[in-house]
């Protein structure tokens, strides 16, 4: 998809989403007629091709800027709200008009501001859009530099090689010196370490003074939490923190993560992911409740039906996955603050 010479478009992407430790970044880019020979989606390009891409993006594009949320202020606030404080930081930089946004994804993480109107969400955007595309770039770019930054501050750990994220490698570092300040333990595998960051705050489900005052601040004032459909914004902050919950799960148990979110016309399915050589199609089902049995037993059997298919199409779309097994998996999480209960196979 192109980009119109009426429409000037801001592209938003983050990198960060997924890790264990590190801060969460996102970018914001205004092309404007730019061209950027090779933007494309980041993580379907080279770390050397990311490289090389990224001071072009900066030194071409018509605006181009980073947001930043620490693994502190992540731990604090939860992964949406984090998610929405690193988008206003980086759409504050942008000095230049435009006149819509695109944000890649499903969530409009500047609804709560002035410029929530102007936004329009796109999955794959990255894939799609230059200027989103250009974002993932430089946002992943910058977030690999300050993590490989960290292997001198915290040797051991291998940081620049895995950039947070629950590889082997990371969890051997952990079970064998700890965990650092840059680790983020409101997330499941990092938590049961949490008591060696005993001043850390963790997000409970309430959005309190600080949390507010940090939005506030970034969107120089114009932030208002939703009271209109504040169950709706609830449910959906809480469905967000579940399929991370269970996406950071599953990458410990030895799972890589190959998509969220990946819709059809007939279905979505939350988590794809891949160990060894079987790919596992999971859908996560959340409630506030602890009646045991409610989250599983919504997926019915034209549910799973339709997740049957859609990973077929998955396997049709993926050549290279055509060897593997498939296996469709449900995952119940239960709380407001998400605690995973189980994680069923539903077809053996």
């Amino acid at each position: 998809m192109s980009e119109h010479t009426t429409s000037i478009l801001l592209g938003i992407d983050e990198a960060g989403r997924g890790p264990w430790a590190g801060p969460l970044v996102v970018g914001a880019v205004v092309l404007a007629g730019a061209t950027i020979d090779g933007l494309a989606d980041s993580k379907k390009l080279t770390k050397r091709r990311r490289r090389m891409l990224a001071p072009c993006i900066m030194q071409q594009a018509r605006a181009a800027q980073l947001g930043w949320v620490s693994a502190v202020e992540l731990d604090m606030m939860g992964l949406s709200l984090a998610l929405q404080l690193a988008t206003i930081r980086a759409v504050s930089g942008i000095a230049v008009p435009y006149n819509q946004i695109i944000i890649d994804g499903t969530v409009n993480f500047l609804a709560g501001t002035g410029k929530g109107a102007y936004v329009r969400t796109m999955p794959k955007a990255d894939a799609l859009i230059p200027s989103v595309s250009a974002a993932s770039i430089i946002a992943k770019v910058a977030r690999d530099e300050y993590m490989a930054q960290l292997d001198d501050t915290y040797p051991g750990y291998g940081f620049g090689s895995h950039a947070g994220y629950g590889t082997a490698r990371h969890r051997q570092a952990i079970n064998e010196y700890g965990i650092t300040p840059e680790h983020r333990v409101s997330f499941a595998p990092i938590a049961p370490h949490a008591a060696q960051l005993p001043t850390r705050e963790v997000f409970a489900g309430e959005i309190t003074g600080n949390i507010r005052q940090l939005l506030m601040d970034a969107s120089g004032g114009t932030w208002r939490q939703p009271t209109a459909s504040h169950t709706s914004v609830t449910t959906r902050q809480l469905g967000d923190a579940s399929e991370q919950l269970v996406s950071s799960q599953l990458e410990a148990d030895g799972h890589k993560v190959l998509a969220r979110n990946w819709r059809t016309r007939w279905c979505e399915i939350d988590i794809i992911s891949c160990r060894g050589k079987t790919l596992y199609f999971t859908e996560v089902k959340h409630r506030k409740t602890a009646d045991y049995g409610a989250g599983l037993a919504a997926i019915s059997v034209r549910k799973q039906q339709q997740m049957r298919f859609a990973a077929e199409l998955f396997l049709a779309c993926h050549p290279q996955y055509a060897h593997y097994n498939a296996r469709l998996q449900a995952a119940s999480t239960a709380g407001t603050k998400p605690r995973i209960e189980q994680i069923v196979t539903l077809n053996e």
